[in-house]
C-alpha cells in the first residue's frame, strides 16, 4: 500500500510543476499585455504608473492603449510652486525650480511645493565682489544689484561751480523706500537712480519713458519670432523665461532633459504608417496604382522623414483627383464609395503621422489644389485659426485637448477640391426643420431635394478622436464662386456622413449656416468630419388653382347640406325614430370632419 502511494508522487510533482509553469506563463503574458509605464492589475487589466494616465483613465483593459505622462504643470495647474519659481514637468512626475535671477536659500536645486520654496534673489555682490568700480560698495537688489559710494568718498553736487564744495551721494535704492515699480529693480548712480527691467522682462508699451518711472512686463520669448527652441520642441513661455517641451510622443535625446531651454528631442520609434486598404469590390486600374504607391510609402516610412512622407501622400491624392481615369466611368454609388475611402483613410494616416512631425506647424499645397495645414500647440491657448486655400477654420484650443492628456495636441485641415468629381449627385439628407425651411411658403407637394457643391470639400481632424459632440462649435468660413440662390434654392452647410458599408451621403445634422453671401459662407458644426457648402434645390409640385376651387366649393356645399340634414332630423318630430337618431349623429360627425378639413387644409407641413 505504501509503495502505491509512493508511485503517485511523481505524478503529483508533475502536476505541480505544470500549474506553476502555467501561472508563470500567465504572469508573463499579462506583463507583455500591458504597455510601458503600466503594470498588471487584478490579472485582467492594466494600471498606469503614478504620474501617467491613459485615454480610458488610470485602469484600462485594452493593451493597445498607452500610458501618457500627466503634465502637472499645464494649466489649470494643480501645483503651486510659490513666488519666483517655475513648475517643471518630468516623465511621471514634476518639480519646482527658482526663476532666472533667483536661487534657493536651502541649497536644494529643486523642490515640490510652495511650502518648500526658499527662492531669493541671487546676490551678485557675493558672486562678483569687484562688480562695482572705483571702490564702490555693492548692494544686492531684486533681480540685480546697485553700487553705492563709500561713506567718506565725496562727489561734487550738481550745478555747483565750486569744485571744492563736496557732498555725499544718497543711495535712493537703499534709503528705506523703494522708488521703483515692483516689476523693476532699482539701480543707483551718482546723484540719482534708474529703474531697470529684470532679465526676461521688458517695458510695458506706453509706460513713461522716464527711467525713474519704468513699468515692466514679462517677455513672451515664444511669440517674439526669435529661434528660442529647437525645431523638435514646442516653446512654452514662463514668467521671466521660457522652456522647450518635446512634441507629443517624442523623447529627449541622450544627455538632454525635457522642459529646458536647450531641450532637443527625437521622433518616437513606435510611430508607424497605418494600414490603408482599397475599398472592396471596386475594380479600377487607376485606384490600384494609387494604392500601390501608398504601399510604397508604407514600406519606406521612417519617423525621421515623416514630413516628406506626408507631402508625398498629399501629392499622390492630388494626382488621383486631378486625373481619376477610369474612376469616372464607375457608377455613382461606387464613386461615392471611393470618395468615402479616400476621406477616411487620408484622415487616419495624417492623424498618425503627425505625431512624428518635428515642427509645430506644417502647410503644404500640391499642384492641383489639394492642401494640408497642421498645427500643434499646448493647452492654454485660446482661439486658434487655420487657413488653407479657400477655407478658414476657427476653434477654441480647449476643444482639441483630450481629457487627462499631456503634452501638445494636433489639429489639421485638408482641402480636396477635386473630390467634388467623385461626390457628384450625392444624396442630401435634410433634418425635418430644414426641409420645412426649404419648402418655405410654397403651395404644393415636396417631390425631392437635389443639391450641387459650391465649395471645396474639406476635412478637419485632431489628435483627439472623440469629436462627435464637441463642447463648443467649430467655425468654418468657405470662399466660393459667386452665386445668388433662387426662390426655390437654399444654401446648406453639410458634412459627409459615411455608413458602415463604406458608402455615404451629405447630411446637415449638427451643422448650421451662420451667414452667407455671394462669395463666402460661414458654418458652425459641433463635430468634425468632411464638410462642404451645398446649394439645394427644392422640387415642388405647384398647387392647381382649378382643383383648389373645386375643393373649397364642394366642401362648402357639403357642409350646407349636412347642416340642413342635421336640423331636419333634430326639429321634425314627425319623422323622429331610432333610424333618424342615428342619421342625426352621422350628419353631425360628417359636418365636423368636413369643417376641420376645410379650416386646417393650409396647416400641413413636412414631417
Amino acid at each position: 500500500m505504501r509503495n502505491g502511494h509512493l508511485m503517485l508522487l511523481p505524478g503529483l510533482l508533475m502536476l505541480l510543476l505544470l500549474s506553476l509553469g502555467a501561472a508563470a506563463q500567465m504572469s508573463s503574458d499579462s506583463t507583455r499585455y500591458c504597455p510601458a509605464n503600466s503594470a498588471v492589475f487584478n490579472d485582467i487589466s492594466c494600471r498606469c504608473s503614478p504620474g501617467f494616465i491613459s485615454s480610458s483613465g488610470e485602469i484600462f483593459y485594452n493593451g493597445a492603449e498607452r500610458c501618457e505622462d500627466i503634465n502637472e504643470c499645464a494649466p489649470p495647474s494643480l501645483v503651486s510652486c510659490g513666488k519666483f519659481a517655475d513648475c517643471q514637468n518630468t516623465e511621471g512626475s514634476y518639480h519646482c525650480t527658482c526663476s532666472p535671477g533667483y536661487e534657493p536659500a536651502s541649497g536644494a536645486r529643486t523642490f515640490r511645493n510652495e511650502s518648500e520654496n526658499t527662492c531669493q534673489t541671487v546676490d551678485e555682490c557675493q558672486l562678483k565682489p569687484r562688480v562695482c568700480k572705483s571702490h564702490g560698495i555693492c548692494i544686492n537688489t531684486q533681480c540685480s544689484y546697485t553700487c553705492q559710494c563709500p561713506p567718506l568718498q565725496k562727489i561734487p553736487p550738481q550745478g555747483d561751480p565750486d569744485p571744492l564744495a563736496l557732498s555725499s551721494d544718497v543711495n535712493e535704492c537703499t534709503a528705506g523706500q523703494n522708488p521703483c515699480h515692483n516689476s523693476t529693480h532699482c539701480l543707483n548712480n551718482i546723484g540719482g537712480y534708474e529703474c531697470h527691467c529684470c532679465p526676461g522682462w521688458k517695458p510695458v508699451p506706453g509706460s513713461p519713458n522716464d527711467p525713474k518711472n519704468t513699468v515692466c512686463e514679462d517677455v513672451d520669448e515664444c511669440s517674439s519670432g526669435q529661434p528660442t527652441c529647437h525645431n523638435s520642441t514646442v516653446c512654452i513661455n514662463t514668467v521671466g523665461s521660457y522652456k522647450c517641451r518635446c512634441h507629443r510622443g517624442w523623447e529627449p535625446k541622450p544627455r538632454f532633459q525635457n522642459n529646458q531651454p536647450n531641450t532637443t528631442c527625437e521622433a518616437p520609434a513606435e510611430v508607424s504608417f497605418p494600414t490603408w486598404t482599397p475599398p472592396p469590390g471596386i475594380k479600377s486600374q487607376r485606384l490600384s496604382r494609387f494604392f500601390k504607391r501608398i504601399q510604397d510609402l508604407h514600406r519606406d516610412f521612417k519617423p525621421a522623414s515623416a514630413q516628406g512622407t506626408i507631402q508625398d501622400l498629399i501629392q499622390e491624392v492630388d494626382e488621383l483627383l486631378e486625373t481619376p481615369g477610369d474612376l469616372e466611368a464607375l457608377p455613382r454609388s461606387e464613386q461615392h464609395c471611393v470618395a468615402t475611402n479616400l476621406l477616411v483613410g487620408l484622415e487616419d494616416v495624417l492623424r498618425k503621422l503627425s505625431q512624428a512631425l518635428p515642427n509645430d506647424t506644417l502647410t503644404f499645397n500640391a499642384s492641383a489644389g489639394t492642401g494640408l495645414c497642421l498645427k500643434e500647440q499646448e493647452q492654454g491657448h485660446r482661439n486658434v485659426t487655420l487657413s488653407l486655400n479657400q477655407v478658414k477654420m476657427l476653434l477654441n484650443w480647449d476643444v482639441v485637448y483630450e481629457s487627462g492628456d499631456s503634452g501638445p495636441s494636433v489639429v489639421g485641415l485638408v482641402s480636396t477640391p477635386g473630390m467634388g468629381k467623385l461626390l457628384a449627385e450625392a444624396r442630401l439628407v435634410l433634418e425635418s426643420e430644414k426641409q420645412a425651411v426649404l419648402h418655405g411658403a410654397h403651395k404644393g407637394v415636396l417631390r425631392g431635394v437635389s443639391s450641387v457643391l459650391v465649395s471645396d470639400v474639406i476635412s478637419a481632424f485632431m489628435s483627439n478622436r472623440e469629436t462627435q459632440n464637441l463642447s463648443s462649435p467649430i467655425t468654418f468660413i468657405f470662399s466660393h464662386h459667386s452665386m445668388t440662390p433662387g426662390p426655390m434654392q437654399k444654401v446648406f452647410c453639410a458634412f459627409w456622413d459615411h455608413t458602415p458599408d463604406g458608402y455615404g451621403h451629405w447630411s446637415t445634422t449638427g451643422c448650421r449656416m451662420v451667414a452667407t453671401g455671394d462669395i463666402s459662407t460661414t458654418c458652425q458644426c459641433t463635430h468634425l468630419s468632411s464638410f462642404a457648402v451645398l446649394l439645394a434645390h427644392c422640387d415642388v409640385q405647384e398647387e392647381d388653382t382649378v382643383l383648389a376651387v373645386i375643393t373649397y366649393v364642394g366642401l362648402g356645399l357639403s357642409l350646407l347640406c349636412l347642416l340642413l340634414a342635421a336640423l331636419t332630423f333634430r326639429l321634425c318630430k314627425a319623422i323622429q325614430n331610432t333610424s333618424t337618431s342615428l342619421h342625426l349623429q352621422l350628419s353631425i360627425c360628417l359636418f365636423l370632419a368636413h369643417l376641420l378639413f376645410l379650416t386646417a387644409i393650409d396647416w400641413t407641413e413636412i414631417k
